[in-house]
């Protein structure tokens, strides 16, 4: 008899995997993601795709962008994916792929490869989009709706720059794929809105170190100032300089 893993599972392997202590500012993330992955991967209609892969690559590195010490960051992503019995490499090459895969394209070249691919597969990520289209148990997610939108963002920045663009392809993509649009775009729509959240918060960090920095600064050439004026008052004159009687 198989035992289902339990998200305390998950964490207890994540820790022993990456033993430092992750910045408190972080481990939400790091921790949510982690149960989120988990809970899909023991849901019986969820199947693993590139898009997926996408998403969670996608969401680790732009929450994750700001973490210190930087090389932390490798070594907490490895431990995430394999904690989740996922390869890393693996994971991150098959996210880069998709990417490829549209990279480039025009909104309406990109439609159309959609429209096509849903209908009648292919190799890679056509076929990724097939098996989407026609499996009316598809499990869908959150994860899964930031990859589309990293999909879209490699294809055509322009897609992703304004919301009412983005919900409009929205509707025309989901269609035949035969998923929820509504749900995609509510999804995102969160998930812009934490981006957002966060850039403000890492710029007002950045505007709090800096400010440190520059207070630190002036407080050490104070002190140098005061050092110098000090040595100044107890130096002894000189005797040789002494004016003779």
């Amino acid at each position: 008899m198989n035992t289902v893993r339990t998200v305390s599972d998950t964490k207890r392997a994540f820790y022993t995997l990456h033993t430092r202590p992750v910045s408190s500012v972080y481990r939400r993330v790091v921790e949510e993601l982690m149960v989120e992955i988990h809970l899909l991967r023991v849901n019986e209609d969820f199947r693993y795709d590139p898009i997926f892969a996408l998403g969670v690559v996608g969401t680790f590195d732009r929450f994750m962008a700001g973490y210190e010490p930087a090389p932390d960051r490798d070594s907490i992503f490895n431990a995430l994916c394999r904690a989740e019995e996922i390869d890393p490499a693996q994971f991150r090459a098959e996210a880069e792929s998709a990417k490829v895969a549209v990279a480039g394209r025009s909104s309406e070249d990109l439609l159309n490869w959609v429209t096509q691919s849903a209908s009648a597969g292919g190799e890679g990520l056509a076929g990724t989009l097939h098996a989407i289209a026609v499996n009316a148990k598809f499990k869908y997610s959150r994860l899964f709706a930031i990859g589309v939108y990293n999909l879209l963002e490699s294809a055509d920045p322009a897609l992703v720059a304004e919301e009412a663009k983005l919900n409009e392809f929205i509707e025309k993509l989901a269609a035949p794929l035969n998923l929820s649009a509504s749900k995609i775009q509510r999804d995102l729509e969160l998930y812009r809105g934490n981006l957002d959240k966060l850039e403000q918060a890492r710029k007002a960090l950045a505007e709090f170190i800096e400010g440190e920095r520059r207070r630190q600064q002036q407080r050490a050439e104070e002190l140098q100032k005061q050092a110098a004026a000090a040595e100044e008052v107890s130096v002894p004159p000189n005797p040789d300089s002494a004016p003779s009687t």
